[in-house]
């Protein structure tokens, strides 16, 4: 006989299906600004997760927005990584994913827990401001799809609302600007190639990590960069 099924657990599977089906939806209508097939994986959530468990004061309690939350697979991981007073903004502008992700912190069994702590803000990244301060970002724009002064544009928001000794965690996909380079218009190919110079400009600078995923669709590349501390 068939083990009884968890209610939660089926709750949450539910509720990962329906997300995968809307960002499917949305990838379509929408490629340039969700810049997906599908979902983050797990594996790409943990380790975009990293400078939320690698706190420098244990007791620390850190302020984080996820950039581009999306459907939530990865504001999902960051919440099991979060501890009692940290709080988060997730941020995302198309209008569908964030009303799904107010939905979600009210009944997903897995964000839920953090809901009294996170604040969906349904607007571009840079538009909320200068008056912020985040302990640690973690950004799942497309940058690939950005042009090269979105990207810089972009960057340069996160470092000046990061506090110092803070850590940004951005991601892309892996051999997307080579697989351009063969198929792709010259325009499309040369304003994603402009995009990575500015990226690789700021992991020049700042980065102090760099790891694959191979368990996501499409496999990913992390950048991790850091914030230097005041003297």
């Amino acid at each position: 006989m068939a083990a009884p099924q968890n209610p939660l657990q089926s709750t949450g599977l539910d509720s990962r299906l329906r997300d995968a089906g809307l960002f499917i939806r949305q990838a379509i209508r929408t490629f340039r600004a969700t810049g997906a097939v599908a979902p983050s994986s797990r594996a790409l959530g943990h380790a975009l997760a990293r400078y939320i468990d690698q706190r420098e004061d244990p007791d620390a309690q850190l302020s984080i927005m996820e950039a581009g939350a999306g459907t939530g697979a990865v504001s999902r991981v960051i919440a099991q990584h979060m501890r009692k007073g940290d709080t988060i903004d997730l941020v995302e502008s198309n209008p569908e994913f964030a009303g799904r992700l107010a939905d979600l912190l009210a009944s997903d069994p897995e964000l839920n827990p953090i809901a009294d702590s996170a604040t969906v803000h349904q607007m571009l990244v840079t538009d909320l401001g200068p008056d912020r301060r985040y302990d640690v970002i973690v950004s799942g724009l497309p940058f690939a799809n950005f042009t090269a002064e979105e990207v810089r544009e972009i960057l340069e928001y996160y470092f000046s609302v990061l506090r110092p000794g803070g850590h940004v965690s951005l991601f892309g996909y892996l051999y997307t600007k080579q697989v351009k380079a063969v198929v792709a218009p010259r325009e499309d190919y040369l304003r994603q190639a402009r995009s990575s110079w500015v990226v690789e400009e700021w992991v020049n600078r700042y980065g102090i990590g760099t790891e694959r995923v191979l368990a996501n669709l499409p496999p990913a590349w992390i950048h991790h960069l850091r914030k230097p501390a005041e003297d």
